[in-house]
């Protein structure tokens, strides 16, 4: 008969911290949430640490250019969705590398020859009112002039009117050299009281703007993951049918590292896949694999060579793999299993393999629970999707703001490598839903509050790293009841107004 497992399944929710004592050093300023992103041996330091313990899922409706630069900024990672095309993935992982705090890509540019109509579109539909006059239309082309609102009159001016008529001419502009430090463009747009400086190569072709309104913006990210270039850190997902080509494209366009991206880690398939970057890359390029839930999938994947292992199959509030497979396991159990078995392998081999937990947070209390149970990180989708910085749209619903939120096994994700078990290539059930999540508005914002209660709660703990909460963090099981007494009861709340 089957090997039964008669323990029971837990989740996050069961479970509450009991307080340690808060010392006088335990304070909010002390507390670091730095955290291993890839392994490293004992006595060594990892050559990438991530300075808040978020990871952005691996998802089409979450992690594109602009949510890696976004949490980058803040100190976590992003790992750019790959079900795309591949030079979609390898051009968006290209746009995080290229990412200066300060120095804006144009996102708006029009040739000479274009139209008011032209402009005024181009504005609606991007949001930008600067936009860069180039001689073939592109960011990068040689910088002719710059359009602005200053520059228009909509109501009075035909919109067939050309760009060239109305623009300002590049001989009119103040510019500044490719090169340059931000300190030093910042300087020329006060002393000329400039609203932006575009700043060209020696070809005179059109690289970055530096706005006036983002002089403090670097200032603000003292958090920021960058790589020994001072660029920003970015990950990519893969798969296990196409990485062959997929690979190579996205080690160009300068990916930090790359993780497996599937519903069942413990397969063969992913093996062969590390086995190839280690093969052509050998230990250059970091890869992580997942996902799993038990001691058996992570001795698997470690001596294969992972350098994470993700945890977690099921538990993300937009799949339904235990509902369609009867696959998975309660997130809380499969974390405290694994990491009691990652510990094992440490002890015995004197290497550090960090674990990702992938699914299950319901409350922000649950993403300490997490790390106190031994995950060094946490990848969230449904957290992330809220924010402006998410790739998807935001609209009214009922009266409220939400954005759209789809899983990768929907079938609009159309994503049926992640569920690959080696057969033809077709998706034959959805592992997961299309959905709306609450809008909330700016990354940086939200993660402040969420890193801020993370950081009191270790504090009432008696910790001040991560690796002190794994250590001495004491945790108990909680009942149906305690669960309620722990919420809002017994009283008449009062109607707010938002």
């Amino acid at each position: 008969m089957a090997y039964i497992i008669n323990d029971i399944s837990r989740t996050f929710n069961e479970y509450l911290l009991i307080p340690g004592l808060t010392t006088q050093n335990c304070s909010p300023d002390k507390v670091s949430l730095k955290t291993p992103l890839i392994k490293y041996r004992k006595g060594d330091v990892p050559e990438i640490e991530l300075n808040v313990p978020f990871a952005s899922a691996i998802m089409q409706s979450v992690s594109d250019n602009n949510m890696a630069i976004a949490l980058a900024r803040n100190g976590g990672i992003s790992f750019i969705y790959g079900s795309q095309s591949i030079g979609q993935q390898a051009e968006m992982v290209s746009k995080v590398k290229k990412f200066k705090a300060g120095f804006v890509v144009s996102n708006a540019n029009l040739t000479s020859e274009h139209t008011l109509k032209d402009v005024i579109e181009l504005k609606q539909k991007t949001g930008f009112s600067t936009i860069g006059v180039t001689d073939d239309g592109t960011s990068s082309g040689k910088l002719l002039g710059i359009v602005t609102g200053r520059d228009y009159r909509p109501n009075k001016d035909s919109l067939d009117k050309k760009v060239k008529d109305f623009m300002t001419p590049f001989s009119s502009l103040i510019t500044g050299k490719f090169g340059i430090t931000l300190n030093e463009a910042n300087d020329i747009i006060w002393d000329n009281k400039l609203n932006s400086l575009p700043i060209i190569d020696e070809e005179q072709r059109l690289k970055y703007f530096v706005f006036r309104k983002d002089y403090d913006n670097h200032n603000e990210n003292p958090k920021e993951l960058l790589d020994s270039h001072k660029r920003l850190i970015v990950g990519a997902g893969i798969n296990t049918r196409d990485y062959m080509e997929r690979i190579p494209l996205l080690v160009d366009a300068g990916v930090d590292i790359l993780c497996i991206d599937s519903s069942d880690g413990f397969s063969e398939w992913q093996k062969l896949t590390i086995e190839f970057v280690r093969k052509n890359y050998g230990d250059k390029i970091k890869i992580g694999a997942g996902n799993i839930v038990d001691k058996e999938g992570f001795l698997y994947l470690a001596e294969a060579g992972a350098d994470f292992v993700k945890v977690g199959i099921g538990g993300g509030s937009i799949c339904i793999t235990r509902e369609q497979k009867g696959i998975g396991r309660g997130q809380a159990t499969a974390i405290i299993e694994v990491a009691q078995a990652r510990d094992e392998y440490f002890n015995k081999t004197g290497i550090y393999i960090p674990l990702c937990s992938d699914g299950g947070i319901v409350q922000d209390y649950h993403m300490v629970l997490a790390l106190a149970m031994g995950a060094d990180f946490i990848m969230m989708g449904r957290y992330f999707a809220r924010f402006d910085e998410s790739p998807t749209k935001k609209l009214m619903v009922g009266g409220n703001y939400v954005k759209e939120y789809w899983g990768e096994g929907s079938n609009r994700a159309r994503n049926w490598e992640r569920y690959d078990m080696g057969g033809s290539n077709s998706l034959k059930f959805e592992e997961g839903v299309d959905s709306y999540v609450p809008y909330a508005g700016k990354l940086k914002d939200n993660l402040e509050i969420t890193l801020g209660k993370i950081i009191s709660t270790m504090c009432s703990c008696g910790v001040t790293s991560i690796a002190d909460l794994k250590l001495k963090a004491r945790i108990t099981l909680v009942s149906s009841t305690s669960i309620i007494e722990g919420g809002a009861h017994d009283v008449i709340l009062k109607e707010t107004k938002n």
